[in-house]
């Protein structure tokens, strides 16, 4: 009798403590991270010490600045072609949205370091390295005079840049994008896991991050867009490359700084292995019939996802020690949930692209239609990439406006936390694009008509389209920041970000790839084309509006797939 009393006394002490640590996870009383991250000395992070806005200030601060030096470059990159290299316009954007496509394809790398490997601290580390030194590269070239073509001379005697030269540009730029793999799928995850999903008051902090990493992001876009265009155009290239590369030392001193305040989350193993494992296991057994007791179990919902292994056979669920010893013959249920969830990421993902493609326009053909227009006020000639700033400046005022105005007040309606959730976050987002086309379309076609009648249009009214894609970028690449960490399996959140800049990647590629059609297609017959080098004699506007229609297919399409996806995740 007495032992029964004692375990029914143990039982009793055993549920004390278990409601007792419930509870303080509950109310976020618990001293350390429950999360699964450590320390740096591979401990369980006291939550007083260590990760949520104590480590933020330098991880948002490595971003600003990495930011700043990406942008210094990439804002007038077109310009450096034309001027400097003496390509036409086509073959600039061209070159210019190859590149940016190669910076947002080679996070699938870093990605897959990350979680296989390195972790997200030491890719993001290592790979900075690799972006000074290709920024190091590209301030020589644009410094010494014997690695650049020399200016021209007139019309006719304009030299082009010597393979030398080329090798030594090219070597830097792609060094970048090298770099830029290992930084961009990682600061932002490595930023979310300084917060603590089971505690509810962390968990909303999250939420926020996000805006404000974006915001840190356009910091640094701002002085790209004002002081380091203004630098590049009047006091040369070389000290305009210099100076973001001095900020992508900065970058990398801020980010070592805050290592004693980090959380750290191992790496769980291969991502794209578990998947290909799942992909390679299913393709093994497409001929299996189902049993009727597993596809009850799984129609039931007694299948519960987590490290049991099953084997379907026409017989019976058996077992089976060479499948269970062979991953490529035989999954955990795990990994094929992990799978479903990608495949039903993929329709959102795949309709972004086009956004992506109408955004490369801000860094390409806006600055292009810029340096067409009037540009002076008085004495002082105003750089075409320079109104990329409102751009900017529209994110810095836009993100904080949503964050503490925006998201309460809809939050009363919709009664979700975030306001909006992050699919209808990113549909405001694309709508927003396309109108800044439509708006770019629209001044285009004006200013033809002025130019017919020799009458110079003001580079001013370019300000809309820039406000309108400012704002369109706040919806559409936060949502996307928050749904790709949020939707993706825990050790997969740096290549889901990965596949996130991957769909940056392919709309970059995209527009240049429209952009070589369009200046085939619209040359065929003769004439100068659509996009000539001298735009007055062209037709800009149909190329714009070209994207616009595009875009206005696209939205259906994403607001289809977004209602499935959301029933999907319901059921």
């Amino acid at each position: 009798m007495t032992s029964i009393q004692d375990e029914r006394i143990l039982v009793e002490i055993e549920e004390s403590l278990i409601q007792e640590e419930v509870n303080k996870v509950l109310t976020g009383l618990s001293s350390t991270a429950e999360d699964g991250s450590v320390d740096m000395h591979g401990k369980p992070p006291l939550k007083q010490k260590t990760g949520n806005w104590k480590a933020c200030p330098f991880i948002l601060g490595n971003e600003c600045c990495e930011r700043l030096a990406y942008y210094g470059i990439a804002k007038n990159l077109v310009t450096y072609y034309t001027s400097e290299l003496h390509e036409s316009n086509v073959s600039a954007a061209r070159q210019v949205m190859i590149w940016q496509g190669t910076c947002y394809i080679t996070p699938l790398i870093g990605a897959m370091i990350a979680d296989s490997y390195w972790g997200r601290y030491w890719t993001i580390a290592c790979f900075s390295a690799v972006y000074f030194f290709g920024m190091a590269f590209l301030t020589l070239s644009a410094s010494v005079p014997g690695l650049k073509p020399e200016k021209c001379y007139g019309v006719a005697l304009c030299p082009q840049a010597t393979t030398v030269q080329y090798a030594v540009f090219f070597s830097g730029l792609y060094l970048m994008a090298l770099g830029t793999g290992g930084i961009k799928p990682c600061v932002s995850s490595f930023g979310a896991d300084q917060f603590d999903d089971t505690d509810p008051r962390e968990r909303v902090s999250k939420a926020s991050f996000f805006n404000w990493f974006y915001f840190s992001i356009n910091i640094g876009s701002f002085v790209s867009s004002t002081l380091l265009v203004w630098v590049q155009e009047n006091s040369g290239w070389g000290l305009g490359f210099l100076i973001p590369t001095v900020f992508m030392g900065l970058s990398i001193v801020s980010f070592f700084f805050g290592t004693p305040l980090y959380r750290f989350q191992k790496p769980g193993g291969s991502p794209v292995t578990r998947v290909c494992q799942v992909l390679v296991a299913a393709y093994r057994k497409l001929n299996l019939n189902v049993p009727e007791d597993v596809a009850d179990l799984y129609e039931t919902g007694s299948v519960i996802a987590g490290s049991r292994k099953i084997e379907h056979t026409d017989a019976a669920v058996i077992s089976n020690s060479d499948a269970f010893s062979n991953p490529w013959k035989l999954c955990t249920v795990t990994q094929v949930e992990e799978v479903k969830i990608l495949i039903r990421m993929f329709p959102i993902w795949a309709s972004g692209i086009i956004f992506s493609a109408l955004y490369s326009q801000i860094s390409t053909l806006f600055v292009q239609q810029g340096r067409s227009m009037k540009r002076t006020i008085r004495s002082f000639e105003i750089p075409p990439a320079t109104l990329g700033v409102f751009d900017t400046l529209t994110v810095l005022v836009s993100v904080p406006v949503y964050d503490r105005f925006i998201v309460p007040f809809v939050r009363r309606f919709t009664g979700t936390p975030k306001g909006f959730t992050d699919l209808q976050r990113m549909g405001i987002g694309l709508f927003l694009s396309v109108l800044s086309i439509a708006a770019a379309a629209t001044v285009e076609t004006v200013r033809l008509q002025l130019a017919r009648d020799t009458v110079s249009m003001s580079i001013f009214w370019q300000i809309p389209q820039y406000i309108l894609m400012g704002i369109a970028e706040v919806f559409f690449f936060i949502g996307r920041l928050e749904f790709f960490y949020e939707q993706s399996p825990d050790a997969m959140r740096s290549l889901c970000s990965a596949l996130a800049l991957l769909n940056t990647a392919i709309g970059s590629y995209l527009s240049s790839l429209i952009i070589t059609l369009v200046a085939y297609f619209s040359t065929i017959n003769g004439g100068d084309g659509w996009i000539p080098d001298n735009l007055n004699e062209g037709h800009l506007d149909y190329f714009f509006w070209l994207l616009v229609s595009l875009g206005l297919v696209n939205i259906p399409v994403y607001v289809f797939f977004s209602v499935k996806h959301t029933q999907k995740k319901a059921l």
